[in-house]
């Protein structure tokens, strides 16, 4: 059996579609999750990460983890996760840590508070393997409701290329790790295939619902006061560095997306015509 936590967010979600195609047996886990939330013949569980005790009647029997500890990160004993797993039989863990790990290793919330998550994997006596994206095409929902309402995206930086990854991508990799060997102690940078601006992102939402989409730049104080109001101000400073200043390893093309799955990434593009409905 293979656990999935966060099993309601965009990676989670699609992972376990994925593992479930394939015939295998699947627990997807999150707080609040409901049969609604999974395929048919998928079990579910509630658990709570920030609570380790809870984790252990899911966790029971289990053989693989995938531990998606997300925005609660700085809540959790990573620790203690990977303890229950293990005394409940767990061999394998697949992480989904961040790209800051490496390229913002000062920075409280990408660096410092994932490589904790990482370094608790390493010393947890099972086989672990590492997944580090860096930003998701799925962040653009949240320009979803001005382009319901007004076709229009409000961005700052909008010149500024990244080469962000589908989360299907993300959980495809996941999967594989998850499933099969040749994975144990290997660290995976996850991108997509190309450098992609906030401009062409708006661009490629207007194609795929067939009406432009006017792109709107923002000031770095206009997103930073927009961005104070849902996260962390220092989140907040390492999100508006990497957007508007990325590093060369930031805007890196990995191969490790093509490497594992034997195909090149999905494009932005792609990901907007798939999930054209959310920006109609």
């Amino acid at each position: 059996m293979i656990v999935v936590t966060g099993a309601t967010g965009n990676v989670g979600r699609s992972l376990v579609r994925t593992l479930a195609a394939t015939g295998g047996q699947v627990t997807a886990t999150s707080r609040g999750i409901s049969p609604a939330d999974v395929p048919r013949g998928v079990g579910h569980r509630r658990a709570d990460l920030a609570d380790a005790e809870s984790l252990r009647p899911v966790l029971d029997g289990a053989r693989a983890l995938f531990l998606q500890s997300g925005a609660d990160a700085h809540l959790l004993s990573p620790r203690d996760i990977l303890d229950v797993a293990r005394a409940g039989g767990v061999e394998r863990v697949v992480v989904l840590s961040s790209q800051g790990v490496a390229t913002r290793a000062e920075s409280p919330s990408h660096g410092i508070l994932m490589r904790s998550v990482e370094d608790a994997a390493r010393q947890s006596g099972m086989e672990w393997t590492i997944l580090r994206p860096g930003g998701f095409n799925s962040n653009t929902y949240a320009w979803a409701e001005s382009v319901r309402t007004a076709r229009a995206v409000a961005a700052p930086f909008g010149d500024v290329g990244l080469p962000v990854v589908d989360p299907a991508d993300i959980a495809e990799v996941a999967a594989a790790a998850l499933r099969e060997d040749g994975h144990a102690g290997r660290v995976y940078e996850l991108t997509g295939p190309a450098l992609v601006t906030p401009r062409r992102q708006a661009e490629a939402i207007g194609d795929a619902l067939g009406e432009p989409v006017r792109f709107v730049e923002q000031t770095r104080e206009q997103a930073r006061a927009h961005m104070l109001r849902f996260m962390p101000e220092p989140v907040v400073e390492t999100t508006l560095a990497i957007l508007g200043d990325p590093s060369p390893a930031e805007q890196r093309l990995s191969p490790d997306v093509e490497h594992v799955l034997g195909r090149a990434p999905r494009t932005y593009a792609a990901w907007a015509r798939r999930n054209a409905a959310a920006f109609r």
